[in-house]
């Protein structure tokens, strides 16, 4: 899709050249009345110079008044008078012709990219509906106050966020996450703006202000990505700002040395430094470079992964170290039982690590009595421990069963239940009550039983680790990284079961929030060079370590405010195996880089030494500067495949 700006450009180039078509036709077969010195030809030729070029002439002049007098503009307005002085007419609109079509194309291409972009920016809703007087009023989503309910019909962009109150629908969240599979959401569901709504009704309490709400954070984001330029495109900018420059020097010395000292006619000297003027134009890098990065972060986006700028793209490409937060980034933050060991069952080694089923269906009759009455023991408590219990039971009690139930903080609870006293809780319980039990065998939260001072069994509670987490670890190794670490604030015994699970190289556990910074300044100082450290996390107390490394990655959906502002790098969906997916784009986007680089310098030194001894004629000055540019355009666009 052309903008009208570029349509408009379209016409001017289709204009001009059948203008110039038809003059060179009419000069070569010489059907006008006047010779080929007749000042009438540089008068008709100026007819098409004019029309495709009068704008950067007026952007060159414009230019030279605010006192930037170097750039692409200048270099084309004067390489292309110096033609018409040396009377090539044909040359001179040719060169303006095809520096046009480069300057399209380029418009074009980059555009492409930005749409991938703003393809995100479509996830802005227009309205929010308000019920008033039993009627729907549509209102910007701007006017919509924390508290206020919303209705959102099917087939409605999601304007804020919110709890649903009311409705059951399945929610389209393929914009943000760059997942297809639609997700179900019914009351009391948290739901995100920027999504779209199924099929049903829904009612939503608003809980976050537009400002405030994912939608209005991910445009900041976007809109913000471009002004953080990678190291690469800052160095082209300043090349650049010097090489233009020395380039007009060389041009100036070029037109002069020869004819004074070595004989050379003032028309050749001159024809050779406009030659040296086109081909020496820096588009193919200027335009180049950027727009690789552009398309690699729009690749990055089309995967649900926003990147806040090309330094980060360009820093990921060299990672050396990815830290991980355990809780909310490799493991799910919610705790299970898995497994459950009764003290007279021979095959206790047999039944740990059931996490296929969250009720009680599946145990044995001894793991069932054990579990029922854990389930009763901890019914008063609002612990997460005691509610994985009761989850993990699945039924309600009567209240009457349960007497006296007496907290003992650190060490559990001791209840009376039916009538007999019950004991529930760690090591510590056990030891203090004198009561002889048997170790548990896995590693997590454990639970000791005890009646009437008799070990009954124990009960294993852990952290559910999400879907494809070893996978993303082989991937990431695949991508290049030499080093994956964990830190968690978790026991030792459980961090390191944890971290041989998934395949990580490091595990550092009983970590408070300030020694995460600590560790990851030690991990940053064991990497050498240009090698990066990244860290992934998602949790409120993950900010500072966010901001401290050199690329920090955050969980977009569930990820805390403070952690998404923090980072540098967003997962729309908490998938860490996307991570990998984005190495391997800012890889590929950095090769892309050099190659360019290295293509359009090669080709510009070849054709400047042919200029500079006049083996090259303005033909070969506008392929070295458009048809590089074209080539290195081509190649950017192939990052945005990702």
């Amino acid at each position: 899709n052309m903008t009208v700006k570029q349509k408009r450009m379209l016409i001017r180039i289709l204009g001009t050249f059948g203008i110039y078509i038809a003059l060179t036709v009419t000069e070569h077969l010489g059907l006008l009345p006047f010779g080929e010195k007749s000042p009438v030809w540089p008068a008709l030729y100026l007819i098409p110079y004019f029309l495709i070029g009068w704008d950067i002439i007026y952007r060159a002049l414009r230019n030279i008044r605010n006192g930037q007098v170097f750039d692409e503009n200048f270099l084309m307005a004067l390489a292309t008078v110096g033609a018409f002085a040396v009377q090539q007419y044909s040359e001179a609109v040719a060169v303006m012709l095809f520096y046009q079509v480069g300057e399209l194309f380029q418009n074009y291409a980059v555009n492409r990219s930005r749409q991938s972009i703003s393809d995100l920016m479509d996830i802005c809703p227009e309205y929010a509906n308000i019920e008033e007087d039993g009627q729907l009023k549509q209102v910007d989503p701007d006017d919509v106050s924390v508290g206020d309910i919303i209705v959102i019909k099917a087939g409605e962009r999601i304007p804020l966020d919110g709890r649903v109150i009311s409705g059951d629908s399945m929610i389209d969240t393929s914009a943000l996450t760059g997942e297809s599979v639609p997700r179900r959401v019914r009351a009391g569901d948290e739901m995100i703006s920027g999504c779209v709504n199924g099929s049903g009704l829904l009612r939503v309490e608003v809980t976050k202000e537009f400002d405030d709400s994912t939608v209005a954070r991910i445009l900041e984001l976007v809109e913000n990505a471009s002004s953080k330029k990678a190291p690469v495109e800052n160095f082209i900018t300043r090349f650049a700002r010097y090489y233009t420059p020395v380039v007009v020097i060389a041009a100036v010395v070029l037109a002069i040395l020869p004819p004074l000292f070595f004989g050379q006619t003032w028309s050749e000297g001159i024809r050779r430094a406009c030659t040296f003027l086109v081909i020496s134009c820096p588009c193919a890098l200027v335009i180049s470079v950027p727009m690789s990065f552009f398309s690699g972060i729009g690749a990055a986006s089309k995967k649900g992964v926003l990147v806040k700028g090309s330094n980060y793209l360009e820093a990921l490409a060299n990672v050396h170290t990815v830290v991980f937060d355990k809780t909310g980034t490799l493991t799910k933050g919610e705790f299970k039982v898995t497994g459950i060991y009764p003290s007279g069952d021979a095959d206790q080694e047999t039944i740990e690590k059931r996490q296929d089923t969250d009720k009680a269906d599946g145990w044995s009759a001894s793991q069932l009595a054990l579990l029922e009455l854990a389930a009763l023991a901890e019914s008063s408590s609002d612990h997460p421990v005691s509610r994985s219990i009761r989850e993990a039971w699945g039924h309600s009690f009567e209240h009457t069963r349960i007497a006296d139930a007496e907290e003992i903080p650190g060490h559990g609870i001791r209840v009376k239940a039916d009538g007999r006293t019950v004991l529930a809780g760690n090591d510590r319980l056990m030891k203090m009550e004198n009561i002889a039990y048997k170790p548990c065998p896995g590693v997590g939260t454990v639970v000791y039983l005890a009646e009437e001072g008799n070990f009954l069994g124990s009960i294993l509670i852990s952290d559910v680790i999400k879907e494809g987490i070893p996978e993303a670890m082989r991937d990431l190794k695949k991508a290049g990284a030499a080093k994956t670490v964990m830190l968690t604030g978790d026991r030792k015994e459980t961090g390191e079961a944890v971290a041989k699970e998934i395949g990580l190289d490091e595990v550092h556990a009983e970590l408070l929030p300030g020694d995460k910074v600590d560790m990851v300044e030690k991990l940053l100082a064991e990497c050498k060079g240009k090698e990066k450290l990244v860290f992934v996390g998602d949790g409120i107390n993950d900010a500072p370590v966010l901001s401290r490394a050199d690329v920090g990655i955050a969980m977009g959906s569930m990820g805390s405010d403070a952690a998404i502002e923090a980072a540098d790098i967003v997962l729309m969906d908490d998938d860490p195996r996307k991570i990998a997916a984005v190495v391997r784009i800012s890889r590929k986007t950095l090769r892309i880089v050099m190659q360019n680089i290295v293509f359009a310098l090669g080709v510009k030194l070849i054709v400047l030494a042919m200029g500079a001894f006049g083996a090259a004629n303005m033909w070969e000055a506008v392929f070295a500067d458009v048809g590089v540019s074209v080539i290195a355009i081509l190649n950017a666009m192939r990052a945005l495949k990702g």
